[in-house]
């Protein structure tokens, strides 16, 4: 009986945590609030976005018409000056045009061929009206 005897804790119980159920309502009902907080904030996101769009193409539109009213008057420019370009190149191929030199040089000048005479067209009516008048 006076021997020794190991020392040991008195044996107690573990003590077991208590889960307390939660209610599941209270979570579901927070869950959707949250749910529907978050959509909320996305729509409102959305419409701010939608609306700086919207002012940004009704701020456009007037610079865009403007352009392109601009963009039709310069193709019609260049549509006359098209135009002008072809007029000039034909002319400039029939000024250079080795076999139209004599007749190129008598639309330019008043000058004739030798074997030409010129024939100058009068009015009758006018020379009558001269002669009266040269007459005292």
């Amino acid at each position: 009986m006076n021997a020794f005897q190991p020392s040991r804790p008195p044996i107690q119980p573990v003590e077991q945590r208590r889960i307390v159920p939660r209610p599941k309502r209270h979570l579901r009902q927070r869950a959707y609030q949250v749910m529907a907080l978050e959509t909320t904030a996305k729509v409102i996101v959305n419409i701010v976005i939608s609306a700086a769009s919207v002012s940004a193409l009704v701020q456009l539109l007037p610079y865009h018409w403007s352009q392109q009213d601009k963009l039709r008057e310069v193709r019609t420019e260049v549509k006359v000056m098209e135009g002008r370009v072809q007029k000039l190149r034909s002319e400039f191929s029939h000024n250079f045009d080795p076999g139209e030199t004599k007749s190129i040089m008598q639309q330019k000048s008043y000058r004739f061929d030798a074997n030409q005479r010129p024939i100058i067209l009068m009015n009758q009516d006018q020379t009558v009206t001269e002669q009266s008048d040269s007459a005292p």
